[in-house]
């Protein structure tokens, strides 16, 4: 069972954090052991998975880690039980798994664009509905869904991935209103340009159009107003207040953290 006295904005608080073996996920990981909650988290690479628990464990979370794919239904009821087993409760949920592939919407693969959906929306469904489950019985909670500014408007060559997060846009706006009434929190947060590995997968941008890495990377620069990259520190800060009682009065919200992009 959780140790429930570490003081903090978390304490007193289980989260259950998926795609937590590095980026955004892990920051909020050791964000989220800084302000005193204990964690059950969630990815697909077991190693990388033991690395952030060895960081959020010296910071003085109680951890637990499960090796999941989100897009496997059975398995995510399975990781559910375990989490219940392990903290005898889930108190705020991140859902931060997801995949991205660039590509022209005429050369996607059915495969590609089904691969695609099934982890950023279906996955972030099956591990919302299950969680929400269990929240409903408890009388509260909180799910912060990471979504992305891809969410809010057009992109090129990356219609699969734009269509998952516009999806999970509304999926979050549906579950706040529904969820509300039950003393349940669901926001989520749309990141523009984060220094993490996804980042890197921009690169295949610049082999679609033809043109360097580096020129790509300046244009994308050139579209945020503050002219710098995020770091995933900074999302993990708004996943705090989300996840704290700080938030109890927002629901069903998808907050732009994105260096001022909106306003470019």
């Amino acid at each position: 069972m959780a140790d429930r006295h570490r003081p903090g904005r978390l304490s007193e608080r289980t989260a259950l954090i998926t795609g937590a073996s590095r980026g955004i996920g892990r920051a909020i990981a050791l964000r989220y052991a800084e302000e005193g909650a204990d964690l059950f988290l969630v990815a697909t690479n077991r190693a990388k998975l033991e690395e952030t628990k060895a960081l959020a464990e010296a910071r003085g979370a109680k951890v637990v880690v499960h090796a999941v794919d989100v897009s496997d239904r059975a398995a995510v009821e399975a990781m559910l039980a375990a989490a219940i087993e392990a903290f005898r409760g889930v108190d705020v949920l991140v859902n931060n798994a997801g995949v991205y592939k660039a590509a022209r919407l005429v050369d996607y693969t059915p495969e590609d664009f089904d691969r695609i959906m099934k982890v950023n929306l279906y996955g972030a469904f099956h591990v919302m509905q299950l969680v929400l489950r269990h929240m409903q019985a408890r009388g509260r909670g909180k799910v912060i869904n990471i979504a992305s500014t891809a969410g809010k408007w057009m992109s090129m060559n990356q219609s699969a991935y734009n269509a998952s997060k516009h999806a999970l846009v509304g999926l979050t706006r549906c579950a706040g209103l529904e969820m509300g009434p039950q003393g349940i929190n669901v926001n989520a947060i749309c990141p523009g340009f984060v220094e993490t590995d996804m980042l890197e997968e921009f690169r295949a941008h610049a082999d679609i159009l033809g043109v360097p890495w580096e020129q790509v990377k300046a244009a994308g620069l050139a579209r945020v107003p503050l002219r710098r990259f995020l770091k995933p520190e900074e999302i993990a800060h708004l996943a705090v207040y989300l996840g704290s009682s700080e938030s109890d009065g927002m629901t069903g919200q998808s907050i732009l953290l994105d260096g001022g992009m909106v306003v470019a």
